[in-house]
């Protein structure tokens, strides 16, 4: 009996140890490269940058829905049409791109929740925010995060003030002041000024400042100023009437279009018709519902972009944008087009790939911008300084029979 006993023990132990020794092999078998985590392939192994499969992603925020949801919608189509050529023309790098965009309705903390979306999704490169202040709210966040961002709309120079990868590719709040003021003084000598703009907002408040600045310099003469505010925007009937009591004959808006149609409206019914001179916040007027275009016959806009050109890039462009959308693209769609080919270039220039870090292809964004000249729709030789600031000159369009026609050409 103590023998039995004992070879049971012994047996016994004989099957703890084999058992013991097959759990101790399985770590050494999922140690092999060719059955290795999935995820440990997505990080470079010295110099290799396959990454078959992979996608540049790349990310836009800006409103679809609420009152500025013309301009977020413009910028959506606007680089939707250059993703899909350049995804067909074989893509970036011999990459594909991902593409995603966010609606933040022009609100500063709904911009950052879609930024944070566009994160948890992949993104690597950001196209937007695409008005000012949600601009000014996700910029401390790509700071943070090193996302290289280009806003193809975000004018203020806030946006980009300390921050080393965000750039903008329209010109700031100061450019279009002081441009609007050139072109009045060059065009428009000796005009007679009113300027209505709204006092809380930074938009309007900057382009008012640097207009008046420049109109220093030039021969006009300001008889008068109004200013409004986000809740007093539904009446115009005192500003309009001190402007036409002042005699102006140049009524000059650094304001957004749907203020701006309410004034056009006011003053169409009291009789009073200067010529009103807005900037780029003005584009989308003529694609705002239930807007009688009549109204905006002779509205003069600053603008880096005219549909009406006759260059072989544009007139593609907006042949492209209307069949698919089935309107005349805004600056806004071709700023957003220009924002995904100037990517395009750097990234190309810079040799980047999917499977970069983000803050490596943030780092080699700033190094391109700061150093490339870029043409596109909205200008050519556009250069960046190290602050995120393009170097482009607006244009001055004009409304004429509801479409926009290049002052120079407007009959």
């Amino acid at each position: 009996m103590k023998k039995l006993i004992s070879l049971v023990m012994v047996l016994a132990m004989c099957v703890f140890l084999l058992a013991g020794c097959g759990q101790s092999e399985e770590p050494a078998a999922s140690d092999s490269p060719s059955e290795a985590p999935s995820e440990v392939s997505a990080e470079p192994a010295g110099d290799e940058t396959d990454a078959e499969g992979a996608s540049f992603m790349i990310g836009g925020v800006g409103p679809l829905t609420g009152d500025n949801a013309i301009y977020g919608t413009a910028v959506m189509n606007g680089v939707q049409i250059a993703v899909d050529e350049i995804n067909a023309a074989g893509g970036i790098n011999g990459y594909q791109i991902e593409y995603r965009f966010e609606d933040d309705v022009s609100d500063g903390e709904s911009s950052v929740n879609a930024y944070n979306t566009l994160m948890d999704w992949g993104m690597q490169l950001l196209v937007g925010p695409v008005t000012t202040g949600p601009a000014i709210s996700v910029s401390a966040e790509v700071y943070n995060d090193r996302v290289f961002a280009l806003t193809p709309s975000a004018s203020s120079p806030d946006v980009t003030a300390g921050k080393d990868n965000m750039f903008q590719m329209c010109f700031t709040d100061p450019n279009q002041g002081s441009g609007a003021a050139t072109y009045m003084g060059s065009n428009m000598a000796g005009s007679k000024v009113a300027i209505i703009y709204r006092n809380d907002d930074a938009y309007s408040q900057g382009i008012r400042d640097t207009f008046v600045a420049e109109a220093a310099n030039q021969d006009l003469e300001i008889v008068y100023e109004g200013t409004f505010t986000a809740d007093t925007q539904a009446d115009f009937s005192v500003q309009l009437t001190a402007a036409q009591s002042a005699g102006a004959d140049v009524v000059f808006l650094p304001i957004y279009y749907q203020p701006a149609s309410v004034i056009l409206s006011q003053a169409n019914a009291m009789g009073y018709a200067p010529t009103f001179f807005g900037v780029d916040g003005m584009d989308g007027i003529l694609a705002m519902p239930n807007f009688d275009l009549s109204l905006a016959e002779g509205v003069m806009v600053l603008t880096p972009f005219s549909a009406d050109a006759t260059d072989e890039k544009t007139v593609n462009f907006v042949a492209e944008y209307n069949e698919r959308f089935g309107e005349t693209p805004n600056q806004f769609a071709a700023d957003g087009y220009d924002c995904v080919y100037a990517l395009k270039q750097a990234l190309e220039a810079a040799g980047c790939t999917p499977d970069m870090s983000t803050e490596d292809i943030c780092t080699a964004m700033i190094e391109q911008f700061t150093t490339m000249t870029f043409d596109g729709l909205t200008g050519t030789g556009m250069t960046w300084t190290s602050g995120g600031e393009v170097s482009k000159m607006p244009l001055a369009v004009v409304i004429q029979d509801g479409v926009y026609v290049s002052a120079e050409n407007a009959g």
